[in-house]
C-alpha cells in the first residue's frame, strides 16, 4: 500500500490516482460503515444481555439494565437508519452475476486465503453481498419484532400468541445477524490483508484492486491486460 493521501469527500469510489491508488469507499460510505458498526455493537451488547440471565452482566458495560433498556430500541432504529442508507449507496453493487456464483463454487480458496486462484469478481464478493442481504432482511425482521417488544402493553393478551412470535423472530434473526457479523469481521481483518484500512483510510492499492477484486480494477481503471 502506497502512503496514505488525504481522499475529497466529494470523491467517488472507483477514481484512480497516478500514485498508484483507487479510491474504494467515498467518505459517506466509511461514515456510515462505522456508524453502523457501532450502533449494532450496541444493541448486540445489550441485546445478549437481555437474552440469557448469564449474559446479563453485559448491561453494566453500557451503565447498566434500566440505562440498556432505554438506549437498545433507539440505537436499533439508529442502525435501521444506515442500514437503509447502505441499501442506497450498495444495492446496485450487490446483485449476484454470473461471477459471483463461479466465485461462490471456488470459495474454498477465499477459505484458505488463495485468492490467486479464485476467478475475478467485481467492487463486492459473493461473500459480502451475501452478508449485506443478510443484515438488511435481518434488521426488517428486527425492526418489526421490536417494535412489538417495544410496546408489547398494547398487544391485548387475546393475542398473546403474537408477543411469544416476536421474541422468537427478534431472537433467531439477532442470532443469523451476529454470526454473519462475526464471520464478517473475521474475514475483513485477519484473512484479507488491506481490506480493514481500507474501510478505514478508503482507499487501497491498484496491485490490490487487481488481485482481490479484478473485474472492478478492469472497470475503473480500463486495463484489461490481465484478461485471460
Amino acid at each position: 500500500m502506497t502512503a496514505s493521501r488525504v481522499i475529497s469527500p466529494r470523491e467517488p469510489a472507483g477514481t484512480v490516482h497516478p500514485e498508484g491508488i483507487i479510491t474504494r469507499y467515498t467518505l459517506n460510505e466509511r461514515l456510515n460503515h462505522w456508524f453502523a458498526a457501532l450502533t449494532y455493537l450496541y444493541c448486540l451488547i445489550t441485546g445478549l444481555a437481555f437474552w440469557s440471565p448469564y449474559m446479563y452482566w453485559l448491561a453494566a458495560i453500557v451503565g447498566g439494565g434500566p440505562t440498556a433498556r432505554f438506549w437498545h430500541p433507539w440505537f436499533g432504529l439508529a442502525f435501521t437508519v444506515s442500514v437503509f442508507l447502505m441499501y442506497d449507496m450498495w444495492h446496485r453493487d450487490m446483485r449476484t452475476t454470473e461471477a459471483d456464483k463461479q466465485w461462490s463454487k471456488d470459495v474454498e480458496y477465499y477459505i484458505k486465503n488463495e485468492d490467486e486462484k479464485l476467478p475475478p469478481i467485481g467492487r463486492f464478493n459473493h461473500g459480502q453481498k451475501i452478508f449485506f442481504w443478510l443484515m438488511l432482511y435481518g434488521i426488517i425482521l428486527l425492526l418489526i419484532s421490536g417494535i412489538g417488544l417495544w410496546f408489547v402493553e398494547s398487544i391485548p393478551w387475546s393475542l398473546h400468541w403474537l408477543r411469544y412470535l416476536a421474541v422468537t423472530i427478534h431472537v433467531a434473526a439477532a442470532l443469523a445477524t451476529i454470526g454473519g457479523f462475526i464471520i464478517h469481521v473475521y474475514m475483513g481483518t485477519a484473512m484479507v490483508r488491506g481490506g480493514f484500512t481500507s474501510i478505514i483510510r478508503g482507499e487501497v492499492s491498484t496491485a490490490w484492486a487487481k488481485t482481490h477484486h479484478r473485474l472492478w480494477y478492469e472497470q475503473v481503471t480500463g486495463d484489461t491486460s490481465t484478461k485471460k
